[in-house]
């Protein structure tokens, strides 16, 4: 099994159904990251100041019907990724049974994301 992280909004998670983002018609795929320290420095890059509260998806790969090409980050990869790092992005919908797992992202008390949690019961 390949494992993949994907962030999104909890309210779009708890909508139900197969997951998708904007970038999907915008960018032809789904961010995901291949790792929690990635994971963490996409979430300070590009979410710090998003007010609505996140999850993170443990994707199972083998569960997505569509393509998942690893790619190098375009324009250049956040803060404390290296240039070498390759990101998962998911050619089409995440489907809710590729989900393994939620994880909840947790903040320190000036906003940056330090840890994924896991919460029992929740996938």
């Amino acid at each position: 099994m390949a494992r993949v992280l994907h962030l999104t909004e909890l309210s779009r998670w708890s909508a139900g159904g197969d997951v998708e983002a904007e970038s999907l018609a915008t960018e032809g795929f789904l961010h995901a990251s291949p790792d929690e320290p990635t994971m963490l420095a996409v979430a300070n890059r590009f979410y710090a100041r998003v007010p609505e509260p996140m999850v993170v998806l443990v994707v199972d790969t083998a569960r997505v019907d569509a393509e998942v090409r690893w790619e190098a980050a375009d324009p250049a990869p956040p803060p404390g990724v290296g240039a070498e790092v390759l990101f998962p992005h998911v050619y089409g919908p995440i489907p809710r049974a590729a989900v393994t797992e939620v994880l909840h992202p947790v903040r320190d008390a000036q906003g940056t994301y330090t840890a994924l949690e896991s919460s029992p019961g929740q996938a």
